[in-house]
């Protein structure tokens, strides 16, 4: 939603398994939320914490809103829950609409739809989000691998 927790945390997990995997070239990796609440602003102090102890480095991004391009330039757009999910559709030029999914579904056997928010949650919640991150990276990484890239 504000391109602080959830999202840059889903950027900087799936920027390293793709470099570690030799990718980076050829994939752009970019995160944004819906709402501009803290456009410019870098990730919260509590999931670039986080991320670091996991060795991913959050500290160079810098939160944005989801502009009409990117529906355009990007092939793939995942929203980490439903109402993210709506609020992208809602936006986005109809003949665009075949690129957002949810995130969580490159994680099939975890069982759950959305990442959940953890800003008004403790520490634990940027814990949880950080699995739940790592294995639907892990999972889109296949995907993009069976596609080719």
């Amino acid at each position: 939603m504000g391109n602080i927790c959830r999202s840059p945390t889903a950027e900087g997990v799936f920027r390293k398994q793709v470099e570690d995997a030799g990718y980076l070239q050829q994939i752009e990796i970019d995160s944004a939320g819906t709402h501009a609440y803290h456009a410019f602003e870098p990730p919260d102090p509590r999931a670039q914490s986080a991320a670091l102890l996991r060795g991913f480095d959050l500290s160079p991004l810098k939160a944005r809103k989801v502009q009409a391009i990117d529906f355009e330039v990007f092939d793939y757009i995942l929203a980490m829950d439903k109402y993210n999910y709506d609020s992208l559709v809602a936006s986005c030029p109809k003949v665009f609409a075949y690129k957002i999914s949810m995130f969580l579904k490159f994680a099939p056997d975890l069982g759950i739809r959305d990442v959940p928010d953890p800003y008004y949650g403790g520490e634990k919640g940027f814990e949880e989000v950080l699995d739940l991150v790592e294995e639907a990276s892990f999972g889109f990484l296949q995907e993009l691998r069976k596609r080719e890239l």
